[in-house]
């Protein structure tokens, strides 16, 4: 801790990020931290854990699914009705899936991911495939964060190469 201000004396985020000091600071992941930037830390127990994790859930998420299906035949509600849930789940989930597969690469509209909530709750199996996918090649999100990082960094590195010391104390050329 700093004497005179109290604040630590180390960064946040996790030891040994490329963040020089005064710069931008890489925006944290969900299950990974900071560790995607180096890919250090466990990211890759991470990335594995991340993948196993996403997948037994979607395979849980299923049983459950099955469950509801074979209520839904013990019911006897028709063949209609049966018909119409199935394709309400496969519809919803490969929605889900493209659209969190596109939210790797962008940022979405907040007001269309609201609009999109109840939809995207209904197909939770596509998401969780999504990840899981996502997770074999990369931290899901991973591009998306480096390339604003970059430019963060970029951007920095030109505002503070541009001007060095104190105008005002400049020579004067007569």
């Amino acid at each position: 801790m700093s004497d005179e201000t109290g604040t630590p004396d180390t960064p946040t985020g996790s030891p040994g990020d490329a963040a020089p000091s005064g710069g931008p600071r890489p925006e944290p992941l969900r299950f990974f931290g900071t560790t995607w930037v180096n890919h250090d830390h466990g990211y890759t127990a991470r990335r594995a854990g991340a993948a196993l994790g996403s997948l037994a859930a979607a395979v849980a998420s299923c049983l459950v699914l099955r469950f509801a299906y074979e209520g839904i035949q013990i019911a006897d509600t028709g063949s209609f009705v049966t018909v119409l849930i199935i394709a309400m789940f496969a519809i919803c989930s490969a929605l889900a899936f493209r659209n969190t597969w596109e939210g790797f690469g962008k940022r979405h509209d907040p007001q269309r991911q609201a609009s999109l909530r109840g939809l995207l709750a209904i197909g939770f199996v596509g998401s969780l495939l999504a990840y899981f996918f996502r997770s074999l090649t990369e931290a899901p999100g991973e591009k998306l964060h480096r390339e604003e990082y970059e430019q963060a960094r970029e951007a920095y590195e030109r505002r503070s190469s541009r001007r060095t010391g104190n105008p005002s104390k400049k020579k004067r050329r007569r």
